[in-house]
């Protein structure tokens, strides 16, 4: 399974979840995407972060709902696991 994680440097948050994700069992193909890098996405996402979106079959990407904080291990991989259930991943 591959994630797009989009992030900032220095936001705590986004380093949590990127650390919580990879270690995961198995850990999903993850993609960090700093917004900050790019106008567009700040604008977007700048005071979302972090966000999860997984790409999609169709070669969109779907955004997936916030990510509860306190979410770990199997709690976590359980959420993903909802949140992607029935979804046309690439």
């Amino acid at each position: 399974m591959q994630l797009l994680l989009y992030s900032r440097q220095g936001c705590c948050l986004c380093a949590g979840l990127e650390e919580k994700l990879l270690g995961l069992g198995p850990a999903p193909l993850l993609q960090v995407i700093d917004v900050d890098g790019d106008p567009t996405l700040q604008a977007r996402y700048g005071l979302e972060v972090p966000l999860l979106a997984v790409p999609m079959a169709n070669g969109e990407q779907r955004l997936l709902p916030r990510v509860p904080p306190r979410l770990m291990g199997d709690a976590l991989a359980r959420w993903l696991q909802q949140q992607l259930a029935g979804a046309d991943l690439a």
